[in-house]
């Protein structure tokens, strides 16, 4: 009797173990499947000019709406694309996010077209400045926000440092956010955190400069990025997409390098699918249909699918 009552107490508790496995795996099952597949991507590889907040922030606008317009879901815009990266005029014309000018009118600009814009934007906070980025939802509320970790040591003085990171369930599965040399933080670390995390795209607005005399015809540029994207993609099973701007530096260590675009995807088995146009007048924006795939593992399950390579 004791031994009835004790089992009659555990299936009213959860049941036998593998009952309860069965209804964990049903569950995720029915998440995987509510996932829309796929997502059209817009990579804006716009103009960014140093301190012209107005001229940039016009052009952001106007590249939502287009991109909008020709079916994008989401829409990627690149690092700092209020104020150019490592412009000086970060320090004193940064805006907090969400409250400031930036952030609502890209937000304004996600609700007007109802897609999802992640875009870089210099953050003013009441510790300093950051380099930083969001993700706003169509209903135009920021989801995610990002203040980069891996910043080069040319942007120390301008930019303060960044301490977590996130990711955000949304119709197209599991989106992380990182920027530009984050993906290059040493063992690809950031990067694998994202897959870890449960990533199925990941999103890096960036800012890709070369010193004036750069060749593109004897020294191609991209490989920095492909590394780090094709060997995680792969291993998590994972998309990242990067945009980043055109244009000139126009200050700071850097000042008269060149931002020449080369926007990239890559998809979840480390494939190149595109890669933008290169050049300081290379504006343009990339189209993208990403079909991510459900995720084959999780925590300590993903050496058996490493191993079964």
């Amino acid at each position: 009797m004791k031994a009835m009552l004790l089992s009659l107490i555990f299936l009213l508790q959860g049941g036998t173990g593998a009952e309860s496995s069965s209804r964990e795996a049903a569950v995720a099952q029915s998440k995987q499947e509510s996932v829309q597949r796929s997502v059209r991507l817009a990579l804006v590889q716009m103009l960014v000019e140093g301190g012209a907040k107005e001229a940039n922030l016009g052009r952001a606008e106007a590249r939502i709406g287009e991109a909008a317009r020709e079916g994008a879901q989401v829409v990627l815009l690149p690092e700092v694309c209020d104020l150019g990266w490592t412009d000086p005029s970060a320090l004193d014309s940064a805006e907090p996010i969400p409250d400031g000018e930036p952030c609502r009118r890209l937000q304004a600009a996600a609700r007007t077209y109802g897609v999802y814009v992640c875009a870089g934007l210099t953050e003013k906070a009441d510790d300093g400045v950051y380099n930083s980025a969001v993700l706003i939802s169509p209903a135009g509320e920021v989801l995610l926000k990002h203040r980069k970790l891996n910043e080069l040591d040319i942007a120390h003085h301008l930019y303060a440092q960044g301490d977590r990171l996130g990711i955000v369930a949304t119709p197209y599965g599991r989106v992380g956010v990182l920027i530009c040399a984050d993906a290059t933080a040493a063992h690809y670390a950031l990067l694998r955190a994202m897959g870890y995390m449960g990533a199925d795209v990941v999103l890096l607005p960036s800012a890709w400069a070369v010193p004036p005399d750069h060749d593109n015809t004897r020294e191609p540029y991209g490989d920095t990025w492909r590394r780090p994207f094709g060997t995680v993609g792969k291993e998590f099973r994972m998309w990242i997409a990067a945009a980043s701007n055109v244009g000139r530096l126009r200050a700071g260590a850097w000042k008269d390098w060149r931002c020449i675009g080369c926007s990239l995807v890559m998809d979840s088995t480390g494939r190149e699918v595109v890669q933008g146009p290169y050049g300081e007048t290379a504006d343009t924006i990339i189209y993208v249909d990403a079909q991510t795939v459900p995720r084959p593992a999780r925590g300590t399950a993903w050496h058996k699918v490493w191993q079964g390579r």
